[in-house]
């Protein structure tokens, strides 16, 4: 898979974790093991074939993918080591405005009438 998956990519992961993030942490190898499982994680929590359907999308809805995707991906990359950031309280904050905005974006995604605009807006 190199280091990217369907719509979740490394460069994607390593600009959300922050500077801080330890540089072990959003190696390839590392974010290999995030992507699978984050991208799954997206197409059952919202029980829609996000990965399938990929291709078809248009580019805003590509990107919110995207976006989701890297933010929770970028939860395990800090998750991995805390060190370098200034205190586990930053890191803590860091994981908290994350994990919100990939909430606030699965939301949407759960949403079939959501579902049902991003379908239209297939080219």
């Amino acid at each position: 898979m190199a280091d990217d998956g369907v719509f979740i990519k490394n460069a994607d992961i390593a600009v959300k974790a922050g500077a801080n993030v330890n540089a072990t942490a959003i190696t390839v190898a590392e974010t290999d093991k995030y992507v699978l499982n984050v991208e799954a994680f997206i197409n059952i929590a919202s029980r829609y074939n996000w990965s399938d359907a990929f291709a078809t999308l248009n580019v805003d809805v590509a990107e919110f993918l995207t976006d989701i995707g890297a933010a929770l991906c970028a939860i395990y990359a800090i998750e991995y080591d805390m060190s370098g950031f200034s205190s586990r309280a930053e890191a803590e904050s860091m994981i908290v405005v994350l994990r919100d905005s990939a909430l606030r974006g699965l939301q949407f995604l759960r949403d079939k009438k959501t579902q049902d605009f991003i379908n239209g807006a297939w080219f």
